[in-house]
């Protein structure tokens, strides 16, 4: 886990100093693909929910490094816990890289500002070879086996990694909205930041064990 503190953001990442340099704002050219079956930039495709088997499973899929950027205040010692539990699983099939990012960076005094600074904390993670995926409440709706397919589909994007983005209490700000392939939520039920990073958690490692045809998902 890597936490950035409000000192570091968009600079460095916990020890070591490692920098981050700010990527190009534009979406790469893989915006334009569908993946699995929902709505993608420039896809007329309607969600698939409950379409059955993953068609990835058992077949060779492309591990892209899954990076998850989670905008929130510390979590607390057993949910990151069970993060880091599921982040051991996961790195059996992945590089997985779970970064936090401090809510309010800048300590701003109205709900607009603190929105664009956190926006622009996360935009300075993603890169321009990402496939991003925003987690929002109002984000189309998906299923295991279609998150599974997400995490396939994405491997055959060109893509360099799988990015997903859980926002702050006041949700995503335009840069990311605008940069995103692809918005979903995992629940009808709002849930905040730190059971949201939960879910989507057991949801990669439930995808990865579909698309492995193992027996977990059953």
């Amino acid at each position: 886990m890597i936490q950035l503190p409000n000192s570091s953001i968009g600079s460095t990442l916990g020890p070591g100093s490692l920098s981050i340099a700010s990527p190009p704002l534009s979406a790469p050219p893989m915006a334009i693909l569908s993946c699995a079956g929902l709505h993608t930039k420039g896809s007329n495709l309607l969600p698939a929910a409950g379409a059955g088997q993953c068609k990835y499973t058992g077949q060779p899929v492309r591990a892209l490094p899954i990076r998850i950027l989670t905008v929130g205040k510390k979590r607390s010692r057993g949910v990151q816990l069970v993060v880091d539990e599921y982040v051991g699983k996961l790195k059996n099939y992945c590089i997985v890289d779970d970064v936090q990012i401090r809510s309010n960076p800048r300590n701003a005094r109205d709900a607009r500002a603190q929105v664009d600074d956190e926006d622009a904390a996360v935009m300075n993670l993603i890169r321009s070879g990402d496939w991003v995926v925003m987690l929002d409440e109002n984000g189309q709706d998906i299923g295991s086996e279609q998150m599974a397919e997400l995490v396939g589909d994405a491997g055959n994007t060109g893509a360099s990694r799988l990015s997903f983005c859980i926002g702050g209490p006041y949700g995503h700000g335009r840069q990311l909205r605008k940069r995103a392939n692809l918005s979903i939520r995992l629940s009808t039920l709002v849930l905040n930041h730190q059971i949201a990073v939960l879910v989507l958690m057991e949801q990669l490692y439930r995808s990865w064990t579909i698309l492995k045809g193992q027996k977990y998902h059953h």
